[in-house]
């Protein structure tokens, strides 16, 4: 470079290291790249399985490696490969407890974000994600009849259930305490407190301020199945009293469920020594968890030469193709699902809790990168007029480029969770009926060799070996076009 200006010096180190940046960051999103849940939705699952588990090979070493392992997992299951799935989600959780003993590198991370975006910070997994992990991993188990494994992954999830709230207190207060100590606090605090930029956020907000949320970090699901199992499975008293205590839990967050009230009753009568009378359960998963999507607002910072200051945030979208119910027929008698758990309401309260950090670093990253920009852009302004506005043009189109939302989420989740129980029928026959017409007769599993696979039906019979007191068809409906999904298990 012997011979060059100065200015034409820096131009010259500045194209590669914008050009770098451009290649390493990206503005493709997460929704962008996955097709998983284009097939997913489709009801391709041979090819969302195999798109999965190529994506989850391909990443496992990298930033993604949690969610795609997460989406692997699911779509296992959904063709009922239960081992396979639960060693994917083995991968994950192991994934999620590295990166809480990596302060340190999350730390890195996170001043590499601010000159890039949150979607380049590894992702460590949210709560509801290690909740329902061990949730679909006890429900594999219970599919390969090994209940004494399916206890472990109940006790976790009941653990996480208690240790998140705490977790986003802390995760609050540190980054809070990070944006003070931060040279540009002032700044930070003058964007978020903005009236323009508030409305902007809180009318990304609509499409879910409207939806009901429980208590933070709960799952009514799991907590319905931990009293489920714990009832059937019980090894004393301590166990019939978890039950109870699970079952009280529910009810107490939606005390409209019938179902939930029969479950109260059958452990009371079970701790007055009264046996469990032969029931049949119907769970039923129906349609797909909310995406994330992004919406860019400007930031009210204003820098001379700088020509793009903006911010890309993750808002919430629920997914409305689903079907609404299921209604089940046993000995002449009908009866509908309802619903045990609404992962919009799971994953609503999530992304709320979460949202003040989101914007707090977004903000932060934004000014931190404006400020890179306008001095990078005022040193060239001095030298060269042509050259400054190569400059400004260079410096926003990297901006523009590393803008993007952190939108990675557990897509593959279902949008609700709703039960129904009633008594075995004594024909050992039940009949599913969806609000679109499809009819699926079902011989329940009650033998002790009951095969536990997962069959795709449409207006067919699935048959399996009958004789349990407790038995449980699970129901799977991506769509409201795709075919039911069918599997059974025993309790007990």
């Amino acid at each position: 470079m012997a011979g060059m200006r100065p200015f034409q010096k820096l131009i010259l180190l500045a194209i590669p290291v914008i050009g770098v940046s451009l290649l390493t960051t990206g503005c493709e999103t997460y929704r962008q790249k996955n097709k998983v849940i284009v097939y997913w939705r489709a009801g391709d699952l041979a090819r969302a399985q195999a798109e999965a588990v190529k994506r989850a090979d391909k990443s496992a070493g990298g930033k993604d490696a949690i969610i795609w392992r997460l989406e692997e997992g699911t779509t296992l299951r959904a063709v009922g490969k239960y081992q396979e799935s639960n060693k994917a989600f083995d991968q994950a959780q192991t994934k999620m407890e590295d990166y809480a003993q990596m302060a340190k590198v999350r730390l890195g991370q996170e001043a590499a974000a601010l000159l890039s975006n949150q979607a380049n910070l590894a992702y460590e997994g949210r709560s509801y994600d290690g909740i329902m992990l061990n949730t679909y991993e006890a429900l594999n188990y219970l599919a390969l009849g090994e209940p004494e494994k399916a206890r472990p992954e109940l006790i976790h999830a009941y653990q996480r259930q208690q240790e998140a709230v705490e977790d986003n207190r802390r995760r609050i207060e540190k980054t809070q305490a990070e944006a003070a100590k931060n040279k540009d606090s002032a700044l930070i605090d003058q964007a978020e407190q903005d009236p323009t930029f508030q409305a902007a956020i809180q009318n990304s907000m609509k499409g879910i301020n409207d939806i009901h949320v429980y208590a933070d970090y709960v799952n009514p699901f799991t907590v319905y199945l931990d009293g489920l199992f714990f009832m059937a499975d019980s090894t004393g008293a301590s166990d019939l009293e978890r039950a109870h205590k699970s079952f009280q839990r529910v009810a107490g967050l939606d005390g409209s469920n019938e179902y939930v009230q029969r479950n109260l009753t059958m452990v009371n009568d079970l701790m007055n020594g009264k046996p469990l009378p032969p029931t049949t359960y119907v769970i039923f998963e129906t349609g797909c968890a909310p995406i994330r999507d992004q919406i860019r607002i400007d930031i009210p910072i204003l820098f001379a030469n700088v020509s793009y200051v903006g911010a890309a945030f993750p808002i919430l979208v629920p997914q409305d193709n689903f079907l609404p119910w299921l209604t089940v027929t046993a000995n002449g008698t009908n009866y509908q699902t309802r619903t045990v758990a609404s992962m919009d309401s799971i994953v609503a309260r999530d992304f709320k809790n979460e949202l003040p950090v989101v914007i707090t670093k977004t903000v932060a990253a934004t000014i931190t990168k404006a400020t890179a920009a306008y001095f990078a852009n005022h040193a060239v302004n001095n030298q060269n007029d042509l050259a400054g506005l190569f400059m400004q043009l260079a410096t926003a189109a990297y901006q523009m480029a590393v803008n993007i939302a952190d939108t990675r989420t557990w897509t593959t989740l279902p949008k609700d969770f709703q039960v129904c129980c009633f008594p075995t029928p004594p024909d050992g026959k039940i009949e599913l009926r969806t609000p679109t017409g499809t009819r699926v007769v079902v011989a329940l599993a009650c033998g002790n060799e009951a095969k536990n696979d997962l069959t795709p039906a449409n207006g067919l019979q699935t048959s399996m070996n009958t004789g349990s007191v407790l038995s449980v068809v699970y129901v799977k409906s991506i769509a409201a076009g795709t075919p039911l999904l069918v599997s059974q298990f025993r309790l007990q």
